[in-house]
């Protein structure tokens, strides 16, 4: 984790409050900076609004990226704040965007307060509150996605005002296309067939990003770690690569990394908190998609999008070069036949083991990675349970498969 210096933040406050002193045609005075972490490169500064012309928040949050970082990537994030800014209040998913400095890759937003993360609520031990809060998750997630249909245009409008070539980049388009494509690759060496139902429904959900029938806004990285429950119900942290896509790629998301952070004692309700949570989703969504009304094509639906997620996740743990995975070696030395390694954009592209202009130098602590073999078995035990109960039994098949060539060469 990137140690954020007392310098680095006064100089953020400092740029924050020349901002909106600009801004207020006045002086604005920030004062008590708390460091509120941040992921790797970017800092987050909650401030206090001690002298304010305007009629600001008594506080305020500040994110800041450096300075030397593509353009691209925080254009888009700021597209993405604007947007969803310009939301109705019962449908913003986050915090509202004040100010931005594109020379400076800083913006100022509305301070969402002290809520609880979804992380917490995961981890708890009252199975009713976590319940609750997962179906609110599911809800509040359909809510931004009812709200937005229709929306593409006027998102894609704020984008070009961004660098050239802002408006195409998705990096996790690109990460989860990447993964498909090594898919045989990765799977001849796991010892797996592949059935044509697989490579079918993981091409659809390739697909998913620019394609589909249930386009919404998503902030793209909506896993437990960026969704918090306050006063005001939940609320969506993170917009970094914010964009339009097919919706079930989002709850499919959403699924796939909440049940990686259920603690041991709450596995046994991991069915019925998916069951929860795209319920949820779904009872938001069915006036403007009412096919999705229909429970066996709904659930094969969501199960296209979670194969994607699974399959990338996986993918990310396994190395560049497919020769490297040794099932026959299994069990001896899991670390010589298979070397888990750190996804990591900034250095290499983890389908062809080279690195790759398409990230841009850009990094993000995605939801969905992990280097945590169990987790990966886990999504995969999963996956087979959810294939079985939307009839897809050649994906249940290919799931369990896998989920045990992982746990030979990672367990044994």
């Amino acid at each position: 984790m990137t140690v954020i210096t007392e310098s680095r933040i006064t100089s953020v406050v400092r740029a924050a409050e020349a901002l909106l002193s600009h801004r207020a045609g006045s002086s604005v005075v920030l004062d008590d900076p708390e460091d509120l972490g941040g992921s790797g490169r970017t800092t987050v500064v909650r401030v206090r609004v001690a002298q304010n012309p305007l009629s600001l928040d008594r506080s305020l949050v500040i994110k800041a990226l450096p300075e030397h970082e593509d353009p691209q990537a925080f254009h888009r994030e700021i597209a993405s704040y604007k947007y969803a800014t310009a939301l109705p209040n019962e449908s913003r998913p986050g915090p509202q965007l004040i100010a931005s400095d594109p020379d400076q890759r800083l913006m100022v937003l509305s301070d969402l307060g002290h809520g609880r993360s979804m992380l917490e609520f995961l981890d708890g031990v009252d199975p009713v509150e976590t319940s609750r809060a997962v179906s609110a998750w599911g809800q509040a997630l359909g809510r931004m996605h009812a709200a937005t249909v229709g929306g593409e245009i006027d998102f894609h409008a704020l984008v070009r005002r961004g660098p050239s070539g802002t408006e195409g980049r998705d990096i996790l388009r690109d990460e989860a296309r990447r993964s498909v494509e090594a898919l045989s690759g990765h799977a001849a060496a796991l010892g797996v067939q592949v059935p044509d139902r697989v490579i079918e429904a993981l091409e659809t959900a390739a697909a998913l990003f620019d394609d589909g029938e249930h386009r919404a806004f998503s902030p793209s990285d909506v896993g437990p770690e960026n969704i918090m429950l306050n006063d005001d119900g939940v609320q969506f942290m993170d917009y970094e690569w914010g964009g339009f896509r097919d919706a079930t790629l989002d709850i499919a998301y959403a699924v796939v990394t909440m049940t990686a952070q259920l603690p041991a004692r709450a596995a046994a309700r991991a069915t019925d908190l998916e069951v929860s949570m795209v319920d949820a989703w779904r009872s938001e969504v069915n006036p403007i998609w009412p096919t999705l009304a229909h429970e066996r094509e709904m659930q094969r639906k969501v199960l296209v999008a979670r194969l994607l997620w699974v399959w990338l996740s996986t993918a990310w743990m396994l190395p560049a070069d497919p020769d490297l995975v040794d099932p026959e070696n299994a069990g001896t030395d899991a670390e010589a036949s298979l070397e888990i390694t750190p996804f990591d954009p900034d250095l290499q592209n983890s389908a062809a083991g080279t690195p790759t202009e398409s990230t841009g130098g850009f990094t993000h602590d995605w939801a969905l990675h992990t280097n945590d073999p169990r987790v990966l078995v886990s999504r995969w035990t999963d996956l087979a349970a959810a294939a079985g109960r939307a009839g897809e039994d050649e994906i249940a098949d290919f799931a369990t498969a896998t989920g045990l060539a992982l746990q030979r060469i990672w367990m044994a």
